[in-house]
């Protein structure tokens, strides 16, 4: 079993390297309306401009050096500017 404050941790560095959300390849979030990491896990909030972004295929999220840390292809139509909720969970898995 691994440490509870291990994966704190390592949650806390997943934190420390995040610089921006790159929505569907292109457009780049860099302002976060809150994070925080708690229990092991990321939480980022941001808003989605609708004018700029109707439709969401493709989260990422990169550091400052643009290097891809995590990407998930969803399918997210946007009818209003949108709050979004990014999480990011460090936790042991048994195989």
């Amino acid at each position: 079993m691994i440490n509870t404050q291990f994966l704190h941790d390592v949650a806390g560095y997943v934190d420390s390297r995040i610089a921006k959300v790159v929505l569907n390849g292109s457009y780049v979030i860099t302002d976060f309306t809150a994070r925080a990491v708690e229990d092991g896990m990321v939480a980022l909030n941001y808003i989605v401009p609708v004018a700029d972004v109707s439709l969401i295929t493709l989260i990422e999220l990169r550091d400052s050096d643009n290097v891809l840390i995590t990407s998930d292809v969803v399918n997210v139509p946007l009818t209003s500017d949108t709050k979004m909720l990014q999480t990011v969970e460090a936790k042991e898995v048994v195989a």
